[in-house]
């Protein structure tokens, strides 16, 4: 039995721990030995945050800004898509812009004395059997035959009655009609029309009846001369719309039509 111990150096070529290098090289090239995951069915990842192409392509000339960036929408317009559709008298730059032409004042004036006309001849005559619409006395006095007769005007409570059945009747008859399309008799005949000053549609049955007390209820019961005196001033010099004091109280504007 031999004690000699292989010399130190190099280990010997049939050495079963020394690594063969024409072993290594097969292992290698395996193709199932990748060098990192990969996706299944895809592409290898790139290398690094932005790839080996550099980053990603940006977004196309179609794709537009980003959302945060986009401009702001267009304000809407200041009265909405009404028959009138500019200004108004809370604000625009143009308070008439899109509004049809305004009413004459001349034939106002003469639609209102058609629509009088209307309603105060048939009162008249209903009256006529109970003493008619108007009620006087008159009482005379002589004094020793110098002074003559002096005549003196009172008015009765009958008076005062058909005062309130006009009343009725003129409210009625200039509710119902410019409810309806806007338009009286008088105004139909004149070409005429009142319309709601922000957006030009027919007034609804409240804001009819508003204006037509307000410009009824004096003219019936107050004063009738000053309040008509007062409305005719206003239609010649309230700007820019011509609104008398019931198209003021009710927001409404009288326009010409077709």
């Amino acid at each position: 039995m031999s004690n000699d111990q292989p010399p130190s150096g190099q280990p010997p070529e049939d050495d079963p721990f020394r690594k063969k290098p024409e072993e290594e090289e097969p292992r290698r090239s395996e193709p199932w030995r990748s060098q990192g995951p990969r996706e299944p069915n895809g592409p290898e990842e790139p290398h690094g945050p932005q790839g080996p192409q550099g980053p990603p392509p940006g977004p196309g000339p179609s794709s537009g800004p980003p959302y945060g960036s986009m401009p702001p929408p267009p304000p809407p317009p200041p009265y909405g898509p009404g028959p009138y559709g500019g200004g108004g008298p809370y604000g625009g730059v143009d308070p008439l812009a899109g509004m049809p032409p305004l009413g004459e004042p001349g034939k106002r004036i003469l639609a209102r004395l058609i629509d009088l006309l209307i309603i105060s001849i048939p009162l008249y005559l209903i009256s006529l059997p109970w003493g008619g619409a108007v009620g006087t006395s008159n009482t005379g006095t002589t004094n020793n035959g110098d002074v003559g007769d002096l005549f003196t005007q009172t008015y009765s409570a009958r008076q005062m009655l058909w005062s309130l059945i006009g009343l009725v009747a003129y409210v009625a008859y200039d509710t119902y009609f410019t409810h309806k399309d806007g338009r009286t008799i008088g105004k139909r005949l004149l070409k005429l029309r009142v319309a709601m000053l922000n957006d030009g549609r027919v007034p609804d049955t409240g804001t009819s009846f508003l204006r037509a007390v307000v410009l009824w209820l004096p003219a019936l019961l107050c004063c009738p001369c000053l309040w008509w005196l007062i409305n005719i001033v206003f239609m010649f010099t309230d700007k820019p719309y011509r609104q008398g004091l019931q198209d003021k109280s009710a927001k409404t504007v009288v326009v010409q039509t077709d």
